[in-house]
């Protein structure tokens, strides 16, 4: 399950990326809402609601009914870019994923989960933006180590190195072609330990 706002979901062809380097005999990409056009064929289903923050996913336990629709093995969560746009704190963002850990581990107490230490966010309209994504990914691994266990390992996936808004998105925010490729890379070592 890809789970995320725009980033992951509109269209989110970093997934489509992702799929094509996966043995699909092994793979199903899940979630409630359907694959959008990538300009080849892929296994689309997923969890990207754009405009979504993650601190409302938790607060109003959303989450809960993705994971009974879909009862994912494995999340691949790229969330809190709109959070940090709202100016919301690292302390509140880290809350909500630790509320959406518990609920994926009700859902499966086996659950493999791969959070990103998120692409960099430069909006036009948002000077700070840049920065609050970096305290957040700053703030990341600690918070994943401490909740990681043996049964239900968390693993980081730092997003963000390497990652250039000016030449890998559209806008600021949201990747363009490159960019894709940049995360559809950075996930797949991860992704496939997993489902090794």
């Amino acid at each position: 399950m890809a789970l995320g706002d725009s980033i992951t979901g509109s269209p989110g062809c970093w997934r489509a990326l992702l799929w094509q380097k996966l043995p699909a005999a092994r793979v199903d990409f899940v979630g409630t809402l359907p694959g959008q056009g990538c300009g080849f064929a892929y296994d689309g289903e997923n969890e990207g609601h754009g405009g979504f923050l993650v601190t409302n996913v938790a607060s109003q336990n959303q989450l809960v009914g993705w994971l009974s629709a879909s009862d994912p093995d494995v999340v691949l969560m790229h969330f809190g870019t709109n959070d940090a746009w709202s100016n919301l704190s690292t302390a509140t963002i880290l809350a909500a994923y630790t509320r959406l850990v518990e609920q994926m581990r009700v859902s499966n107490p086996r659950m493999k989960i791969i959070v990103a230490q998120i692409i960099p966010l430069n909006p036009p309209t948002c000077t700070d933006c840049g920065q609050r994504v970096v305290n957040l990914n700053a703030a990341i691994p600690a918070w994943a180590a401490s909740l990681s266990t043996a049964a239900s390992p968390i693993t980081v996936v730092d997003q963000w190195t390497g990652f250039n808004t000016a030449t890998d998105t559209y806008d600021g925010v949201h990747p363009n072609d490159a960019g894709n490729v940049k995360i559809a890379n950075k996930w797949y070592p991860a992704l496939a330990a997993a489902i090794s």
